[in-house]
């Protein structure tokens, strides 16, 4: 089917309030994954560019900085409106661009203004302390911004995580350069088009490229502050890239979450937690996707029955349709890398229970799907039992021991979210207590704004969506008087 028309061509790398060309001249194409299409060529920012986008915010935050709070809330909100104008143009986009969804890319939309609003609001709570050791004497804390900030990001929420992860920044008072993922990159640069005449020149900088393009921009001297979402292996790269200039760094990375259904479950509700958990409207790319599924043995015959029956009955097709809940898999190197697991699970034993490949509809073969996925049997000596996938694939493991399951689900460097599905509340509590993960659902899923998102473990460094975050994007200063 043919995709919508997107009526938007990159215009070049947004820096200083400028639209301004990639000074080798380089670009990349970014396809639609449903049916391989290009849909544009990106700009590519090589360093040279990128040391120009850093000037820029250098020369921003001069003025930034000093720009009264309620005036840096106010643009906030402006753009949040914009965004809310937009919305569905802008789902589209991040719908045809990454294959995901629109319903939720629609939801990513209003999450994404609901932040801006949010961190606005926050902005007259960043306060310091004071203190006297006696007459005459004060001691005060004054939180101060770093200058330059670097956000870099992934595919799975192309415009939410360019505009949403900028909001905690600029509120401190940084100026953002903003990396896009090269795996869909358009949404990032539209980004750049409804922040002209809200913020001054230099304050939001929006360049696109790969790897090296990133790299660059964590190495410069003049960025103080990294803000990245990401895989694991990459998160570790940027760690040592930060490390020589001692940067401080905020990592959300990868997970392989367990979901862990105890005796008293129903059966087809915790299948349906399992399910949404995975996050199918973005293909299982998602770093807080439940893919292991912990299932007591007396449910064991009963939920791989109706998770079978559930994921078979998930739509799939063109993601850009509402009716669609599984759209195409991003790029072709991740689909190569998502068939590759699901190879490596055959080959070591696990049983396939459903999907493993192109859905049945010869109409999607031209595009990146992948038919919802589950194997049973999978231990965690498996690839797939024991590696993020970040794909639409899920394994189940069968438990009769506590002590043992836990040791399982505990038993990886990952640690980002887990979910627990049982009516016994002070099971779940001494769970939930146990379980070494950042985030845990007891018997619901979602995310919720002002309430702390991060990993723990190798899944991350720090916290986001609340205010925890806006602090951590201030440095303290102490100041001592007498008189």
């Amino acid at each position: 089917m043919k995709a919508p028309d997107l009526n938007f061509t990159p215009r070049g790398l947004f820096i200083g309030g400028e639209w301004v060309a990639p000074t080798e001249g380089k670009s990349f194409v970014s396809i639609n994954p449903s049916n391989m299409d290009k849909l544009g060529d990106v700009p590519f920012a090589t360093e040279a560019d990128v040391d120009r986008a850093v000037k820029a915010a250098k020369i921003g935050f001069t003025e930034w900085s000093h720009v009264p709070i309620k005036e840096r809330a106010r643009c906030l909100v402006l753009l949040a409106e914009r965004i809310e104008k937009h919305a569905h143009e802008l789902a589209l986009m991040d719908a045809v661009d990454s294959g995901n969804a629109i319903v939720g890319m629609r939801g990513d939309m209003t999450w994404t203004a609901d932040s801006l609003r949010y961190f606005a609001g926050l902005i007259t709570e960043i306060k310091g302390e004071t203190s006297s050791q006696g007459p005459r004497h004060l001691n005060l804390t004054r939180r101060q911004p770093y200058g330059v900030v670097a956000k870099i990001n992934p595919f799975n929420h192309p415009f939410r995580f360019c505009a949403e992860k900028a909001a905690a920044p600029l509120a401190a008072g940084n100026c953002v350069v903003i990396k896009g993922s090269e795996q869909a990159p358009l949404s990032s640069l539209r980004l750049g088009e409804l922040c002209e005449d809200i913020f001054p020149p230099g304050v939001v900088n929006i360049i696109t490229g790969d790897g090296a393009t990133g790299s660059a921009l964590v190495r410069h001297p003049d960025v103080q502050r990294i803000g990245f979402v990401g895989s694991v292996p990459t998160g570790r790269a940027i760690a040592r890239d930060a490390a020589s200039g001692l940067k401080r760094v905020s990592f959300e990375l990868g997970g392989k979450n367990p979901i862990i259904i105890f005796p008293d479950a129903d059966p087809k509700k915790a299948a349906a937690a399992a399910i949404k958990g995975m996050n199918m409207n973005r293909q299982g790319q998602s770093c807080s996707s439940t893919s292991r599924v912990f299932v007591h043995s007396s449910l064991h015959k009963a939920v791989s029955e109706e998770l079978v029956k559930q994921a078979e009955a998930l739509p799939i097709g063109v993601p850009w349709l509402k009716e669609n809940d599984v759209g195409p898999i991003v790029s072709e190197r991740q689909f190569d890398r998502i068939m590759g697991f699901i190879a490596s699970a055959k080959s070591e034993g696990a049983k396939l229970l459903t999907g493993g490949g192109k859905p049945k509809d010869a109409a999607l073969n031209g595009g990146l799907f992948i038919a919802p996925t589950v194997f049973d049997g999978v231990t965690p000596a498996m690839r797939i039992g024991r590696e993020e996938i970040f794909g639409p694939v899920m394994s189940v493991l069968t438990w009769d021991d506590y002590e043992d399951m836990l040791a399982k689900a505990n038993g990886l460097e990952y640690g980002l979210t887990a979910a627990i599905v049982t009516n016994d509340l002070a099971k779940a509590m001494e769970t939930a207590d146990r379980i070494e993960a950042g985030y845990v659902w007891i018997n619901s899923n979602g995310r919720y704004l002002g309430a702390p998102y991060g990993g723990w473990k190798q899944s991350g460094i720090g916290e986001e969506e609340c205010f925890d975050e806006l602090l951590s994007y201030t440095q303290v200063k102490n100041i001592n008087m007498r008189w």
